[in-house]
This record gives structure tokens, C-alpha cells and sequence, in this order.
């Protein structure tokens, strides 16, 4: 049976990990909130009393954490205590950097290391299909797709160490962009007195069509399933959207991309999170462009 060790059990996480145990496979989890671990022995984990504690008999280890140094961190403590052969999975969305110091060192230390961000959301998480992007190599590719599987709707490999981390960005750069068009359609229909159900029913099947808003539409009512049914609660917080659009914009700086848009996104963002909005899913975004959110 494969053991996997797995760190950090948040939103996400939870979800995840959950999965990897309902596969079949031994899951030895650790969290510093005791809620959190008190969860995973009920969805059939086991409980690890430190990172050292967790690892120190995996076959895999994948990591879900907030930011790159609570990674780099956690990666010494995995370097120093897990057995040479086990495959390293960070899933967490950080900066390219951290995941290519990471898996450098891990690697210096003869690990196979990916970095494996993932799209999807909690939901997702809970339901075994998330989105994997893989920066890792080439040779090691097959292992970290069927490592994720139970986890999975797609694996797809992005190149080599920190690819994954990339893809994500920009990824999530384009999502809270394309958001934020979305909302400022709404905004404008419900002015101009156009009925929100029938501009959906038409910019769904026009040139306006996007994931935002037939998937996920930020107004309530066209998607059942869609946050904005449930008080934007749930999904995708506006602080993590935050996040990552920080992360793509520090990347811009370093490599001297211009992207105008994301800036502005990130602008209108901090903005959301500033007036006490962060957890909130990210399509509340149109309650702020309608004047709403104080």
C-alpha cells in the first residue's frame, strides 16, 4: 500500500487528502490545528504529532501550504527526516522562485521533487477533480500523475521545476481579470434596467462567453451552483485571489512583463479585501462594482 505523507490540511487540503485515503492509500497527515487532524482520523488518516513525524516512512509526500516560506520551511524538515526515495509533491501556490529553490534542493539531496498547483477550488477539492499543473521532469512525470489521480480531473505537465507554478499564475491571473469583465457586464445590464437572467441567457451564447460567467456567474440566479447563490460564501476567497495576483504581478516585475490588467485587477482586489471582504468568494466582486460593498 502507498503511504502518503500529507502536510497542511486547510480548505483545500482536507478535501485532498480525504481523497487520497477513500483510493486505498495510507495517508499520515499533519496540521498545526488540532481541529483539522481531529477531521482527517475521521475520514480514515492517520495523525502525525510533527512534519518529522509524518514523513519519516513515506513512499510520497505532498505538501498544501499558505505561502513559499511556509514551503521552503517545511521542505527543510522533510529534506532532513524522509527516506531518499520519496516523491515530493508541493501543490501549494507560491512564488516560481520558492518552488525552484525547493525542488533544487530537494533534488541536490537526491529526492524527485514536482511542484503541482492546482485549479478547481474547494469544491473540486472535495470531489477528486482538481486541475494539476506539474513542473517537474520529464522522467518523472508518470509517477506524479498517478500519485495524483485520486485527486484529479487533469495532470498535465507544464515543463520542468517551477513550470507548474507559472502556469498557475498566470492562470489565475486571467481568471480574476475575466471576473472582473463579468461583474462590470452585470453592473452595467442592471443599470441600463436589462434583465440579469436575460443577459446571461445571451452573453452565454455570444462572443462574451467565458468560464466566469457560465460556469460561476457572479450574479445570482443563472448558475445554481455558483457562490452567488450562497451568499458568496464558500469557493474561492477574494484574499486568495489577492494572492495570487500579487504573485503574478512580482513575477511580471522580475522578468519585465507588462500586464496592464492584471494590475488593475490586483488594484480593484486589495480594494475588496481593504473593506473587509477577503472571504468572500471572488465574484462578490460585483457587489463593490455596484456600489454595495461597505
Amino acid at each position: 500500500m502507498t503511504r502518503i505523507a500529507f502536510i497542511g490540511l486547510g480548505n483545500m487540503g482536507s478535501g485532498m487528502a480525504a481523497n487520497q485515503a477513500k483510493a486505498g492509500r495510507e495517508v499520515i497527515a499533519f496540521d498545526l490545528s488540532a481541529e483539522a487532524l481531529k477531521r482527517a482520523e475521521e475520514a480514515g488518516m492517520k495523525s502525525a504529532s510533527s512534519v518529522a513525524d509524518a514523513v519519516k516512512d513515506a513512499n510520497a509526500i505532498v505538501t498544501m501550504l499558505p505561502a513559499g516560506k511556509h514551503v521552503r520551511e517545511v521542505y527543510e524538515t522533510i529534506i532532513a527526516h524522509a527516506p531518499k526515495d520519496a516523491l515530493l509533491i508541493d501543490c501549494s501556490t507560491i512564488d516560481v522562485d520558492s518552488a525552484r529553490t525547493v525542488a533544487r534542493d530537494a533534488s541536490m539531496q537526491g529526492f524527485r521533487a514536482a511542484d503541482a498547483p492546482v485549479s478547481g477550488g474547494t469544491a473540486a477539492a472535495e470531489g477528486g477533480s482538481l486541475t494539476f499543473m506539474v513542473g517537474c521532469r520529464e522522467q518523472d512525470f508518470a509517477e506524479v500523475e498517478e500519485l495524483l489521480k485520486p485527486m484529479a480531473k487533469a495532470v498535465i505537465h507544464a515543463g520542468a521545476s517551477g513550470a507548474g507554478q507559472a502556469a498557475k499564475i498566470c492562470n489565475n491571473m486571467l481568471l480574476g481579470i475575466s471576473m472582473i469583465g463579468v461583474c462590470e457586464a452585470f453592473a452595467l445590464a442592471e443599470r441600463l434596467d436589462l434583465d440579469a437572467q436575460k443577459f446571461f441567457d445571451i452573453a452565454s451564447q455570444a462572443s462574451g462567453q467565458c468560464w466566469s460567467l457560465t460556469s460561476y456567474c457572479p450574479s445570482p440566479g443563472p448558475v445554481p451552483a455558483a457562490p452567488s447563490n450562497r451568499d458568496y460564501e464558500g469557493g474561492f476567497a477574494a484574499a486568495m485571489m489577492l494572492k495570487d495576483l500579487k504573485l503574478a504581478q512580482d513575477a511580471a516585475e522580475t522578468v519585465g512583463a507588462g500586464t496592464p490588467l492584471g494590475g488593475a485587477a490586483e488594484a480593484l482586489y486589495a480594494e475588496l479585501v481593504q473593506r473587509g471582504f477577503g472571504a468572500k468568494d471572488f465574484s462578490f466582486m460585483l457587489e463593490l462594482l455596484r456600489g454595495r460593498a461597505s
